[in-house]
This record gives C-alpha cells, sequence and structure tokens, in this order.
C-alpha cells in the first residue's frame, strides 16, 4: 500500500488495514504528519502538530498490533480540536498567549487513546470557540480545502478542513451553537453532534452551561459513527450522563418509513436573516432524496420562540466569560473582551435561563408529536469569504454571524441530537449541508437515515482539488 492511498482511506478502512497488517501506524502516522506539514502554508488547519510524539504513539501501537492486540482505532492518527486537553501540550482556545502545557489529558482523549488511536495534533479554532469562522491574530487564517478565498467555518474549521482536505481520515470538534455541523456542511462532511453528555467535557462538568458538546467529523456516516463511539462515555464528574448506546450499530440499519417535518424557518435573531436560494433548492433537494427512500416529508415549521434566545444568550455570553478567565493572561480581539463584559453583565440572567430548559423542551418537542424527526437547512448561506469577519465591530459581527448561521443554535439550548449531511454544492462549487434533528438519545436513528441518504448521495465521491500541498 501507498502513502498516498493510505491518504485516501477513511477512518473503518485505514483501521482495518492496519489490523490486517496491509500498512503500520508508522506509515500511516508519517504520510498524514507529512502531508499536514506540506498543507499548512496554505490550508493553516493545525495549531499544533506533536509530530514526534504522534510517531512514539504509531511505533507503540505497531507494537501492541504485532503482539495480536486489537481495539477499534489501534493505530489510527487523528486530530482534536484546540479546546480539547492533550497532556504535554498546552490549551488556546484559539486566544493568543504563552499557556502552561497539561498534565493530564481530557476525557475524550483519554477514551480515544484507550481505543488506540494516535494523536497527531491539534487543529485551529476561532477564540472560545465564538464564530462560524477560523481565524485569529494568534494564528492567522484557516482557509477551506474547496475554495481557498472561502472559510472552513468554525469553530471547528480546522477540523472540518483537516479532514476535507484528507489530511486525517477523521478528526474530533465541538458544537456550542454548530460549531460541527456548520463546518461539515461548508466542507461536504458528515458532523454529529450528540446529546448533550455522550461525550464528556471533562475536565469541564459541562460547558458553556450545557450548550456545548464534542461531536465527531467525517467523510462518511459509518466513519463519523466510528470516531462517536471510540469517544462517549462519562467521567464521574460530569453533570450530564445519558444512558449510554452503540451508534455505530445504526449504519446499515432499515429505519421504517418515518414521518419527517420540512423546517425552512429561521429562529427568532435580532438581525435580518434569510435562506439563501442555492441552500434552499438542496435541502429541497435532500427532501426528494428521503420521499424516494420511502419516508414521508412534510413542510412544517419547528417553533422556536423568543425565550429560546433568552435563554442561549446568557449560557453563551457568561461561558465566554469563564473561559477567557481560565487562560493565563491571554491575548484577544477586542470583540471577545466585549463579548466577556455582556457576560459578567448578563450573569444574573444565568439562573432563569437555566430554569426555562424544560419548558422550551417541551414546546419544541411538540414536533414530535407529528413528527420522527426535523430536516432543516444547516446554514442560511453558502461559505463566506475568508476575509470577511477581519476588522468590522462587534455589532457587524453578530449580524455577518448570524445572517450565515442562524439554524443550528437552539438544538445546543435543547441538548439534543443533529447530524450535518451533505446537501451538495452551489453553481460555483461552494458545499452546503442539511441537518437531520431528533429528540433526546436518537443518534441511531438519525444515523441510520443520514447513512440512507449517503448510500443515494454518495457524498464521499467528490474531493477538493489539493491547491494546498505543496512541497515543504
Amino acid at each position: 500500500m501507498t502513502m498516498a492511498s493510505v491518504n485516501e482511506l477513511g477512518l473503518a478502512e485505514l483501521a482495518a488495514a492496519l489490523a490486517a497488517g496491509t500498512v503500520t501506524s508508522t506509515e500511516a502516522t508519517g504520510a498524514v504528519l507529512d502531508r499536514i506539514e506540506a498543507s499548512q502554508a496554505g490550508l493553516n488547519a493545525f495549531r499544533i502538530v506533536r509530530r514526534a510524539q504522534a510517531l512514539a504513539e504509531a511505533a507503540e501501537a505497531d507494537r501492541k498490533l504485532a503482539a495480536g492486540e486489537r481495539t477499534p482505532l489501534l493505530g489510527v492518527p487523528l486530530a482534536i480540536k484546540d479546546d480539547t486537553d492533550i497532556v504535554g501540550a498546552p490549551t488556546a482556545f484559539g486566544c493568543g498567549g504563552d499557556f502552561p502545557a497539561k498534565t493530564e489529558d481530557a476525557e475524550s482523549v483519554r477514551r480515544l487513546r484507550a481505543a488506540g488511536a494516535v494523536i497527531v495534533g491539534k487543529t485551529n479554532t476561532c477564540e472560545l470557540g465564538q464564530l462560524p469562522f477560523t481565524s485569529g491574530d494568534a494564528f492567522g487564517h484557516t482557509r477551506n480545502p474547496w475554495n481557498a478565498d472561502r472559510t472552513p467555518g468554525g469553530s471547528s474549521g480546522g477540523s472540518a478542513a483537516a479532514v476535507a482536505a484528507g489530511l486525517v481520515p477523521a478528526a474530533l470538534g465541538s458544537d456550542g451553537a454548530g460549531s460541527v455541523r456548520i463546518p461539515s456542511a461548508w466542507n461536504n462532511l458528515v458532523g454529529i453532534k450528540p446529546q448533550r453528555g455522550r461525550i464528556s467535557t471533562w475536565p469541564l462538568p459541562e460547558a458553556f452551561y450545557g450548550l456545548t458538546v464534542n461531536g465527531p467529523l467525517a467523510r462518511t456516516v459509518a466513519d463519523a459513527a466510528l470516531l462517536l463511539d471510540a469517544a462517549s462515555g462519562p467521567h464521574a464528574g460530569d453533570l450530564h450522563t445519558p444512558p449510554a448506546l452503540r451508534v455505530s450499530d445504526a449504519v446499515g440499519r432499515d429505519p421504517g418509513r418515518l414521518r419527517i417535518a420540512l423546517s425552512l424557518r429561521i429562529p427568532f435573531t435580532a438581525t435580518k436573516t434569510a435562506l439563501d436560494r442555492e441552500v434552499e433548492a438542496r435541502v429541497h433537494a435532500v427532501a426528494g432524496t428521503l420521499r424516494r427512500l420511502g419516508h414521508e416529508v412534510t413542510i412544517a415549521d419547528v417553533h422556536y420562540g423568543v425565550l429560546m434566545g433568552a435563554s442561549f444568550l446568557p449560557r453563551s455570553m457568561v461561558g465566554i466569560n469563564e473561559a477567557l478567565k481560565r487562560l493565563p493572561d491571554p491575548t484577544v480581539d477586542p470583540r471577545t473582551d466585549h463579548n466577556a463584559l455582556v457576560g459578567r453583565i448578563l450573569a444574573p440572567a444565568l439562573f432563569a435561563a437555566r430554569k426555562a430548559e424544560p419548558l422550551l423542551r417541551k414546546r419544541t418537542g411538540q414536533i414530535f408529536d407529528e413528527f420522527d424527526l426535523v430536516l432543516a437547512p444547516t446554514t442560511a448561506t453558502p461559505p463566506p469569504g475568508v476575509h470577511e469577519i477581519d476588522g468590522i465591530g462587534s455589532w457587524a459581527t453578530d449580524e455577518l454571524i448570524t445572517a450565515s448561521c442562524p439554524y443550528t443554535w437552539p438544538w445546543n439550548v435543547l441538548g439534543w441530537p443533529a447530524v450535518n449531511v451533505p446537501a451538495g454544492f452551489t453553481a460555483t462549487g461552494l458545499p452546503v449541508g442539511a441537518q437531520l434533528m431528533g429528540p433526546e438519545s436518537t443518534e441511531p436513528l438519525l444515523v441510520s437515515v443520514a447513512a440512507q441518504l449517503e448510500s443515494e448521495l454518495k457524498w464521499y465521491e467528490h474531493r477538493p482539488a489539493e491547491w494546498w500541498n505543496q512541497p515543504a
């Protein structure tokens, strides 16, 4: 097996090749590291590359493989987002500064290591995960593999760019207002926002007051499900511990004939929003595919109400302020300081924001009295220009990000699962996505339907041209 062919493999395929002995972890990890290095000047997907540590971990994985040990991801190189702790590296969370190396792995990383994964590095994210862009003074701009002039989205934009470019077969991200689903949509990837607590956020008992969860990004449903299963499981200190389940078992399972609501209504925002016509057309095309698969798809809007935003905003802004305080002497954009100030002002509203959550679940969940799942756009627009976020004020930033991404955040308030599926491309070749959304702990059903769509649409066959792959 050539190293070029290794880079074409998905997560499950590479795990199988390693188990069969057709490639070693040292070879596969070395090929991944070389591609990262060659891409970094153009794509800029990584904040930290762990070359020496990753190669040492790969050599240890090879020893285990040779001794007959088998775990789900033994020897597979993966990436994590730079909001997630790994021992020996700092967690800058997109900010500038000189931060100490962490002395313990996050629980999600501990579980990936237990599954045998080799962590090659930490991917770029915007400051404290606030934006559907991935850029900042500390590291520059991460670019979209499909178009160098466009953002890959955010805040898990580095993870999305790394997977879409074939640098790694899959990566872990986090989603506090769509930060897994949005970059997945804009990079032709599958991105799963799981049920709150499915993947531990420890060393935090919960992240951003329950808004943020960790989730996988991959080119196929099976790969995303495999990574989700490997990373899932609680820590004793977690505030949210949903019943355990295996998502991979749902890939290829017939979900039966489902009633699916096609909801195009944009949740209430304080700024102007509109659904792009090309995005709308691609979401309707996904709905048409679901109908051909035998499902009943009906236009029926989810009613979110004003209270949904009133619950989101304090949790988000107070979370930003507290995340900023956890960093020793960070250097950040003035907009981050502004949001932290808003967080301090809104802190008294936090209790009421959390108390509203059961009512919001009950009200929003009424859609599931008639339907099994909801289909909606993941974003309202194709990916914006990579520099559109640069040098503008806080209000203009809010207008920009809300106009592009008004659809995903309510499911973070509710804590329920959702899956982005690639919905095709605009006339200019930009990827867009659609999200399947369900009530509590419906990841297996969502994955089953997503896999059905994948069998028809075969989005994994489409890869971007490698404009970033320059010799180091």
